[in-house]
């Protein structure tokens, strides 16, 4: 395993996940804005190691297994941190299909790479912007407390909505995609 820079990003994301638990559970007054602010920083090393690992040619079998595994295990993670300090159906349930739907394209993707059909699961648009409103919502649930009149829990819990939409939206487009590989693979 080569160490470059977009690997050592993506360790550093895994890195902060601890970091993240034990400032979001500390008794402290800002424990909640150094927890949502340690998110942002894992959340931008995640477009930061792709976009290195790209410009500078750096991709590499290894940062393209660990690289989604960092991301998902931050993001449950956190879900599961704010699920805990606010235990309400209205956040566990798209908290649940968010870390669910993470685990099964997960399988999906491991299951077409074994088929050499991993291009046919491949990150889309609709992924992208799951995944920008997914961090922006953790972030602001995290936070927790309004902010200049805005009510930060509430737009995270609206962004987390909108998330869990656009993660069973973006399932179906990877599941009809693989279901397609797989009906050319059976005829071919």
């Amino acid at each position: 395993m080569e160490m470059t820079l977009p690997n050592l990003l993506t360790w550093l994301r895994i890195l902060l996940i601890p970091v993240l638990g034990l400032l979001f559970l500390l008794p402290a007054p800002w424990a909640n804005a150094a927890a949502a602010a340690v998110f942002v920083i894992a959340s931008l090393t995640d477009w930061l190691d792709g976009y290195l690992a790209r410009r500078w040619n750096q991709s590499s079998p290894f940062g393209a297994f660990l690289d989604p595994v960092a991301d998902k295990l931050i993001v449950a993670i956190a879900l599961i941190i704010v699920v805990v300090e606010s235990p309400t159906a209205w956040l566990a349930v798209p908290a649940a299909v968010i870390i669910g739907r993470e685990i099964a394209v997960s399988a999906l993707r491991e299951w077409m790479a074994e088929l050499g059909q991993r291009s046919s699961v491949a990150v889309g648009l609709t992924g992208k912007l799951k995944t920008t409103a997914q961090m922006t919502a953790i972030a602001l649930l995290l936070y927790r407390h309004d902010f200049a009149g805005w009510p930060v829990w509430e737009i995270g819990l609206g962004l987390l909505y909108l998330a869990a939409a656009l993660t069973l939206y973006s399932m179906a487009l990877y599941t009809g995609a693989a279901m397609r590989a797989l009906n050319r693979i059976s005829q071919g």
